[in-house]
């Protein structure tokens, strides 16, 4: 059960240099070498081309229609953290747009995830504010319903804590708890390294059925050539 009303200032955040260590891996990889978790739903998408972000997550709970929480949030946003909210129900509506991102352009945020709408997309991304959203979408919101600010929220089907490391591209979201951060950045590495070996034998023209080692399983498949 969410807890409604309460802002929670102390977030146990990962030292810089830990979050910036998973920094140059994209969503796909770090989702790889989390043993393939992590990810946020699909739906979530960049709401103008090439936005990007990575950042220790101040977490709001929202409610529908309603973007209070976001304001109140702001003040606790300090320089690298990526605000994620999520909603106590599903809603599209524009909560976030140009002003909200000003304010927290101005506390040193690093973007914002939210399992809602956003508007002024133009004005995001001349100020190229990232901000990855279940929709887009023109319409208002109220400010009149207490939701909570650095609480455990799911947002778009990932348990997301205050504190955890929120990386997020072209390809989607994905949530790294601190306690893994370490671990992570070094099976990233290691998985890019791989690929860099694979890329260029693929290149060569080398085919991947052999490269894989998978003719022996195709033909234990049943797998039949006919000419």
């Amino acid at each position: 059960m969410y807890e409604l009303g309460v802002v929670h200032r102390t977030v146990h955040r990962p030292a810089r240099e830990r979050v910036e260590a998973v920094a140059p891996f994209g969503v796909a990889t770090l989702h790889e070498a989390m043993g393939r978790t992590g990810l946020m739903r699909p739906y979530l998408r960049p709401v103008y081309r090439g936005a990007a972000l990575c950042g220790t997550a101040v977490t709001v709970l929202l409610q529908p229609g309603d973007n209070w929480m976001l304001h109140v949030a702001m003040e606790q946003v300090r320089p690298g953290d990526v605000l994620v909210a999520a909603c106590t129900t599903e809603s599209e509506d524009g909560f976030f747009g140009e002003l909200l991102a000003t304010s927290a352009r101005a506390r040193g945020a690093a973007g914002l995830v939210i399992d809602g709408g956003c508007r002024d997309v133009a004005e995001l991304e001349a100020m190229d504010f990232p901000v990855f959203s279940r929709a887009i979408h023109a319409k208002g919101t109220v400010k009149a319903t207490l939701g909570s600010v650095n609480v455990p929220v799911v947002c778009a089907g990932a348990l997301v804590r205050p504190g955890d490391v929120v990386v997020a591209d072209t390809d989607g979201v994905v949530v790294v708890p601190p306690d893994r951060l370490d671990e992570v950045a070094e099976a990233a590495r290691g998985r890019e390294d791989a690929e860099e070996g694979k890329r260029r034998r693929l290149a060569a023209g080398e085919l991947g059925i052999d490269m894989y080692g998978m003719r022996g399983p195709l033909d234990a498949a049943g797998l039949r050539y006919v000419d």
